[in-house]
């Protein structure tokens, strides 16, 4: 009995040491964490290396603060399949004889394989240009590129005689602009589908707004000058033999082509001319009214009146000549119905470029336009300069012709120099000699452009004979001078090169002429040390040429 208490009072102990029931609660639900709410990324444009410089300042115009990291920009400006298509050219100094190159020549160079015309040379760039052309054709290699900056690329081609490529809006007079497949972007005809020097930048938003490209066609505009035209002698007989048209038949594109296309016509039209005759001699000169066709058949745009022949056929034939003129509405500057005409500019407007044409006759022994009778335009330097830097004033670029000495070497012909330096110092942006029977040479004055004489155009001197008996056929030998401007801007010229045949026709030179000719002349004008420049020669007396 005993022991059954024992038992049940440990029994009873050890039950009250015993740890209670734990009784688990439900769970409640335990409340998210709080949110966090981040800013949005504060507005940013990053812009690539490879942007070109006109396009990089219109950027810095955009109300948008700029950033150098692209991971923490909101907009990016930068190589796109889409957006600005960005022309670039391929340049070298102006006195450079090669007119072009194929694409594969590029891409031969910039991969240092090539063995054509760029074999052996490096292309000079902005770092810009080279990060954008990197990009488009990989990297190039060793030595085939050098940086230069944007404002030392012209004076470093010039001295190391190196080639560049630039963007368009850096083309200026001293450069050349060369062909890349045919495709030049200051020709009319360019093809910017086939052309290989472009790129595109685009945004990778649409938030700002991109130009097209930074090149605009519409705002193109060409002028080609031409130098002598006088349809006399074997000239005309020719044209009587041949057609009216024939003499233009062969340089016809180059003219109508043109915006502005331009003839220096020295002789007046009368009714009355007498037939031509290939071996006349008496140089009092005209032509048969019906030759005007010629004019209007090579697209003829503004013609030239500061000849020496204008007054030949006295007053009748001049006033009449300027009627047909009007009639066929082809303004004419250099000469005039009276001196005050004849001083008057004409002005144009093409494509949105404000240009304006002005021309004297700077010789002594010729009539000149009075006050009462017409004539050619005197060379009134002061009267001239003002005229030239009124119109500058208001924007116009002038191109200034003349009518002045002629001799028979490269030149500048005696009493040149002064006047054409005169009218260049006031502020011309092209001077031209419209009088050389044989071309003469070139240069750059400041921002002027300067071309003491171009040689005929539709004149029958086949060969010349000097004083002393030699027979000379410099005078075969034509510049025509395309002048190309741009958005109120004169970018510079190239010539067109030509060689008379059949005492009245032009035709184009082929390759070896042409590569043969501008030799010569950037030589003699001082741009190449090939061989001296040379001894000028008294002006020789004008040898009439007989038909075959």
């Amino acid at each position: 009995m005993k022991k059954i208490f024992i038992t049940i009072l440990l029994i009873s102990i050890l039950a009250s040491c015993a740890p209670a029931e734990t009784i688990t609660p439900t769970p409640s639900p335990i409340p998210p964490a709080p949110t966090t709410i981040s800013a949005p990324m504060p507005d940013a444009l990053w812009v690539s290396p490879a942007v070109p410089a006109d396009l990089l300042e219109l950027a810095q115009t955009w109300d948008i603060p700029r950033t150098d990291d692209p991971s923490l920009a909101t907009q990016k400006l930068d190589i796109a399949d889409a957006g600005a298509l960005w022309i670039y050219a391929l340049v070298a100094p102006f006195p450079t004889v090669t007119d072009g190159v194929t694409n594969q020549d590029l891409l031969s160079l910039w991969s240092a394989s090539s063995s054509g015309p760029l074999a052996g040379r490096g292309l000079l760039m902005a770092e810009s240009t080279l990060e954008a052309f990197t990009a488009l054709w990989g990297e190039p290699a060793s030595g085939a590129v050098r940086i230069v900056s944007s404002d030392e690329l012209l004076d470093t081609a010039w001295t190391e005689s190196a080639w560049a490529i630039i963007p368009f809006e850096d083309i200026q007079p001293k450069w050349k602009v060369l062909s890349v497949d045919g495709q030049s972007p200051i020709h009319k005809n360019f093809d910017a589908e086939i052309y290989p020097l472009k790129i595109k930048f685009g945004l990778s938003s649409a938030s700002f707004e991109l130009p097209e490209s930074n090149r605009d066609e519409s705002k193109l505009a060409t002028v080609v000058l031409t130098g002598v035209t006088a349809l006399v002698r074997a000239t005309a007989a020719t044209m009587e033999l041949k057609g009216v048209t024939y003499p233009g038949s062969l340089v016809k594109d180059w003219l109508v082509e043109a915006d502005v296309a331009h003839i220096s016509n020295e002789v007046p039209f009368d009714a009355a001319c007498p037939t031509p005759n290939a071996s006349y001699t008496n140089l009092l000169l005209c032509s048969d009214p019906k030759y005007l066709e010629l004019f209007l058949d090579v697209g003829t745009d503004i013609v030239e009146l500061t000849g020496d022949h204008f007054a030949d056929r006295g007053v009748n034939a001049m006033l009449d000549t300027l009627a047909m003129y009007k009639q066929n509405n082809l303004p004419y500057y250099g000469g005039g119905a009276n001196a005050e005409e004849a001083r008057k500019p004409v002005l144009m407007e093409v494509n949105g470029n404000k240009i304006a044409f002005m021309g004297c006759n700077g010789k002594l022994k010729y009539a000149k336009a009075t006050d009462l009778i017409p004539g050619a335009a005197n060379c009134d330097y002061d009267i001239f300069v003002e005229q030239i830097k009124e119109l500058k004033a208001q924007g116009y670029m002038v191109i200034f012709t003349f009518q002045h000495e002629e001799c028979y070497f490269a030149g500048p012909c005696y009493t040149h120099v002064e006047g054409f330096h005169k009218v260049a110092d006031a502020g011309a942006t092209v001077v031209s000699g419209s009088q050389a029977h044989y071309p003469h040479i070139m240069e750059f004055r400041g921002d002027s452009f300067i071309h003491y004489g171009l040689g005929n155009l539709f004149f029958d001197q086949m060969t010349y004979t000097l004083p002393d008996g030699k027979v000379i056929d410099g005078t075969r030998r034509e510049f025509l001078d395309r002048h190309v401007f741009y958005d109120g801007r004169y970018l510079g010229m190239e010539f067109l090169t030509a060689m008379l045949e059949d005492y009245s026709r032009p035709r184009p030179m082929t390759e070896t002429e042409r590569s043969a000719f501008l030799s010569e002349y950037f030589n003699l004008s001082g741009w190449l040390e090939l061989s001296p420049t040379p001894v000028p020669q008294p002006t020789a007396t004008l040898t009439p040429i007989a038909l075959p």
